[in-house]
Parts: structure tokens; sequence; C-alpha cells
């Protein structure tokens, strides 16, 4: 019965009303490859996008760049302010983007209300709070004296992976618009659809358009806008093989990069440990989401003779 709840719940809500999530609005360009959106659990199509062109890419980085110039002029605590209204908004839907995400990624609708854009929302609401308080220091040295401050960097670029849709992207927003950035944000061609809604959810609390970016795509989108001359920053959250690609195409053009790439852990099991609490545990590391979390066990490893 469950099931067939999510699903009449969540119909209405798969298809977006265009692939792209550019200059607060939705835009698209059909020339651009398909991308369908398949449910994992029974293999029904339940959206078709369109990968980003060459021209919808450039249409995201001049709108972002325009706006990154009016969300830096907004004082810190106005910030801060947008980013917790936002969060407020995601928490009061979040049975609506819990539905989804359980169709796009297919996880279970248990997992995905309590850990998906339930922690995006604690996110935006934790750097909506520090916003303010993001400042430079004075340094004394005898009778001279120097600070620092802190400024946005630009245009920040955020390339999510398939496992955490709607929580990676608010993680890399929050912080990147808390300190007066725009950022343009790819998700995972596999899971394309809750960026989406986390782009319509900002805008709705009062970002300037174009501050928050959504682009679709492979690879191939990744790329053009990794090595974009406009992006002052790329985050990503993907592979070790990606990552790298990444991170070599990034840095020809000095930029920073920072990664958070797939690992894997091993459980180590003392003799004098709770036997209960260490299969708990192991259960829980390794088949929690299907076991595709960074932190997935690879091994359990028992001390004792």
């Amino acid at each position: 019965m469950q099931s067939y709840e999510i699903r009449k719940m969540a119909t209405p809500l798969c298809q977006p009303a265009a692939s792209h999530f550019i200059d607060g609005t939705f835009m698209e360009d059909r020339t651009g490859p398909e991308i369908l959106s398949v449910n994992p659990v029974d293999g029904e199509i339940i959206a078709k996008l369109h990968g980003a062109t060459s021209c919808i890419i450039e249409k995201a980085i001049a709108s972002a760049k325009r706006a990154q110039k009016e969300w830096a002029r907004k004082g810190p605590a106005e910030r801060g302010r947008v980013l917790s209204r936002a969060a407020d908004i995601m928490r009061a839907r979040n049975m609506e983007l819990s539905v989804l995400e359980t169709r796009d990624t297919g996880k279970p609708i248990s997992e995905t209300l309590v850990a998906d854009a339930a922690s995006g929302a604690d996110c935006l609401e934790y750097f909506g709070a520090i916003a303010a308080t993001l400042s430079g220091d004075s340094i004394q040295f005898g009778e001279d004296w120097v600070y620092t401050r802190r400024e946005p960097l630009g245009v920040c670029l955020g390339i999510g992976a398939w496992n955490y849709p709607i929580q990676i992207a608010a993680w890399k927003a929050a912080p990147a618009l808390a300190c007066g950035n725009a950022m343009i944000f790819k998700p995972s061609e596999v899971t394309s659809l809750s960026a989406l809604k986390l782009a319509e959810i900002l805008t709705e609390a009062g970002l300037p358009p174009g501050a928050f970016n959504v682009v679709q795509g492979a690879g191939d989108v990744g790329a053009e806008l990794a090595t974009h001359p406009a992006i002052a920053k790329v985050s990503l959250t993907g592979s070790v093989k990606t990552g790298a690609r990444v991170a070599s195409a990034a840095t020809a053009g000095i930029r920073p990069v920072t990664m958070e790439l797939g690992g894997k852990s091993a459980l180590i099991v003392f003799d004098d440990a709770d036997v209960e609490a260490a299969v708990s545990g192991a259960i829980l590391g390794n088949f929690y989401s299907a076991g595709q979390i960074c932190s997935g066990l690879s091994g359990i490893l028992c001390g004792g003779p």
C-alpha cells in the first residue's frame, strides 16, 4: 500500500517544466542529448530531460556572473536569512521532496524522509546562521598591524553524485552562497530531478535569479564547465576516477578544487567490543543506502584469538 501511495503522490512531481534552471526560471534546449530519469526499482522512465548545450552553459555562466555581484552586495546577515528561509521551505516540503528522491534514486522512503532533503535543510540552516560571523582578522605586530578580509571567489561549480542528489546540492550550495558566491550545479545525469526543486526553493526564499543555476548533462558538460574561464572554484562529489579527471582539468586554469571522492572503510571489532553493537554497526555500514555511501564498509576485522 505504501508503494502505491508513493507512486500516486510522485507522478505529477517527476517531469520538470524544463531540463535546466537558469536565471530564476526553467529553460530548455532540445538539441541537447536526451537524458532519461529511470526508477531503479522497476525500470520505469519517470522523466525525460536534455543535456546542456554550449548555448545553455553560456547562459548559465552569464546569469551567474551577473547575479553574483548582486548577491555579494547584500549583507552577510541578509544572505543568511535567505538560506534560513530556504531551509524552512525544504522542511515544510520534506514529504514531497523525499517521494521524488525515492523514485529517482530507488532508495526506500524511510531513508529519504530522514537523510536527504532533511539533512540538506540542516546544512542551509547552519550556514545561514553563521553567514554574519564569517569575517577577517586583525593581527598585531608590535605597533604595526595587518588585517584580512574575506571576499567571494565569484562563480563556483558544483558537480553532484547520484546517491544523495539533493543533499549534495545543498551541501555545496550553502557555504558558497553564505560567502557571497554564485553556484552552477550539475547533478548526476542518473539522478537529475531534485536539484531543480532546490533551485526553485532557493529562488522562492529570496535568492537573486541566477545565483544558483542547475544545468543537466554527463561528463562532457562537467568538463566544459570545469574548464570555463569564468568558473572560480570547482567542488565535486564522485568517484576517484572522475575526480582525477576533473581536478586535472580544473587546476589547468589555476582554480581551487574540492573533492569528496568515493572510498571504503574497514570496521575493526576488538575482543572487548559489544557484539550486538558491532553486528548492528556492520549491517548499517554495509547495507544502508544499499551500500552506496562514501563511508561504506569493505571489510570487517575482528580482534581476539
